[in-house]
């Protein structure tokens, strides 16, 4: 595994090993920063595509959806309690596909719904292994 030295300490180089759960965790989250930003900055048709879909106090639904999307997500790119945020973030995710993504006569939902399911999976991966040693959480006793 390819090294990168941080110093002539050989015991501070970080590994491929360290940095990639760190990448992984970045680009997991970018998606959720960026959706919530722009929920954010549009909350009303955010409660209205809520409704749309027939989900009971969409404003309540848009403040989830903004504390999962900028909060999780920021808590996950952190590593901080990296595996309740990756589990709250694949339960979103899953929620997200059903409630939202079930048209499979339309492509377009098809790949969604999948695209959902599948960042479920991911972060489910995260719970399983962790946030790695570039976390909060690893500095935590």
């Amino acid at each position: 595994m390819a090294t990168i030295q941080s110093s002539t300490d050989p015991a501070r180089a970080i590994a491929a090993r360290d940095i990639l759960p760190f990448v992984g965790r970045l680009l997991m989250a970018v998606l959720f920063l960026v959706s919530g930003t722009g929920k954010l900055s549009a909350p009303d048709a955010t409660i209205a595509f809520i409704a749309s879909v027939g989900l009971p106090f969409p404003t309540l639904g848009l403040l989830i959806a903004l504390a999962v999307e900028l909060g999780c997500a920021t808590a996950l790119v952190l590593g901080y309690r990296t595996r309740i945020m990756a589990g709250v973030l694949a339960a979103f995710c899953f929620a997200t596909a059903v409630f939202f993504h079930m048209h499979f006569g339309d492509q377009n939902q098809f790949i969604h719904f999948f695209k959902n399911v599948t960042m479920a999976g991911g972060f489910l991966q995260i719970v399983a292994f962790g946030a790695g040693k570039l976390s909060i959480d690893a500095r935590r006793p």
